[in-house]
């Protein structure tokens, strides 16, 4: 008997600790705190940026977020194929339900984070980079998490790389500075 006690005390304290860690995986999305690193929750794409960013909303509500897609860097609004990485984010990703896991916040804010569509489990930054829209983010000379998309892209010439030498977004923040800072030809 004291067999049973004990058992179902486990069950009901794992009970509860499932219970407690589901309401913890929607609550940081919802509640208006900043959702920890390694934490996947559910919501919904409400506005994409560029290439690489976007707004979203957790499925619950709540405050929405910008976010930037860990792994790839895309053309920014106002550089060439800037218009057409945006498309690419927009087909594969507004108005659509997302698994995000944020792996780090940046000096703005932002989530940099992992976002798979959940109706197929598609990556959208694989995605994105496969198409062509995207490099893949490299590290003091190591190879990126895309750097396969990026080669498969270049190879048929497939979006941005259908220029021979297209201009990375860190070369042309370089030469000119942020979008809007002055008009670019």
């Amino acid at each position: 008997m004291r067999m049973e006690g004990g058992t179902g005390r486990v069950a009901r304290r794992w009970a509860v600790w499932v219970l407690g860690s589901a309401m913890a995986l929607t609550a940081g999305a919802q509640d208006g705190a900043r959702p920890k690193t390694g934490q996947s929750w559910i919501a919904e794409v409400t506005y994409v940026v560029d290439g690489d960013s976007i707004w979203v909303r957790s499925e619950d509500g709540g405050k929405r977020r910008k976010l930037r897609l860990d792994g790839i860097d895309a053309p920014e609004i106002c550089q060439t194929h800037g218009p057409e990485a945006r498309a690419a984010m927009r087909e594969l990703a507004q108005d659509q339900l997302v698994r995000i896991t944020v792996r780090a916040y940046d000096r703005y804010g932002r989530g940099i984070a992992t976002v798979r569509r959940m109706a197929d489990d598609v990556d959208i930054a694989s995605a994105l980079a496969t198409q062509g829209w995207a490099w893949s983010e490299s590290f003091r000379g190591r190879q990126g998490k895309y750097w396969r998309e990026e080669a498969q892209a270049r190879k048929g010439a497939m979006g941005l790389f259908s220029r021979r030498q297209p201009e990375t977004p860190a070369e042309f923040r370089k030469r000119h500075g942020p979008c809007g800072a002055k008009a670019y030809s």
